[in-house]
């Protein structure tokens, strides 16, 4: 299988081949964040894209959110899209591989990373995720519950079931279960979780 390297996304964002791209922050992330009583909570966006869940916690006033991504292309927008934040360091914009990234945070924000992930790694990803994790952390985020007709490029999808088996050894479930909000086109197809770290 292909690996998904930074010429990969490159490629993807520079010929707009990005149909994941909803244009906004997901509902089911807004209503969790709309809910976040810590304003200065440490956040991770891996993978982030475009980041309109980064812009959505910028209006909101929160003070310390970091997106990695390991396009040079989306990175180059971002920070110029957010130059302001990046200069007063509310925001970082890191262009980095996600499984060389260090920091400890209260907060990971997953949407449409797991599933951009070549699924091999996947343990790896769980892995990384409760390193970076501080004692108690949330991981928090939206995942496929679809399995797609393609099994070469992204977007990878999966079941609960394969969820529950990689994620239990790490993380406590606090919500584990069908997204009640998706958008339309994702009906029936989004799992919400809300895992602490062990």
């Amino acid at each position: 299988m292909e690996h998904f390297d930074q010429a990969y996304w490159d490629t993807r964002y520079a010929n707009n081949e990005t149909a994941w791209d909803i244009g906004q922050a997901s509902t089911p992330l807004k209503t969790y964040i709309d809910q976040l009583p810590n304003k200065n909570c440490r956040i991770l966006i891996p993978g982030g894209g475009n980041s309109y869940e980064a812009a959505y916690l910028l209006s909101l006033g929160f003070t310390n959110v970091t997106i990695v991504d390991i396009s040079s292309i989306i990175c180059q927008k971002l920070q110029h899209d957010y130059a302001t934040y990046l200069q007063t360091d509310v925001l970082k914009v890191l262009n980095e591989d996600f499984f060389a990234h260090s920091g400890s945070y209260d907060l990971i924000v997953e949407q449409t990373f797991f599933c951009a992930l070549n699924p091999a790694l996947r343990p790896q990803y769980v892995s990384k995720m409760h390193q970076l994790l501080a004692p108690n952390g949330r991981l928090v985020g939206v995942l496929f519950n679809k399995i797609f007709d393609h099994t070469t490029h992204p977007p990878f999808g999966g079941t609960p079931a394969e969820y529950e088996t990689l994620f239990a050894p790490y993380f406590n479930f606090h919500t584990f279960a069908a997204c009640y909000n998706s958008i339309k086109p994702r009906e029936n197809t989004e799992w919400f979780v809300n895992f602490v770290r062990k």
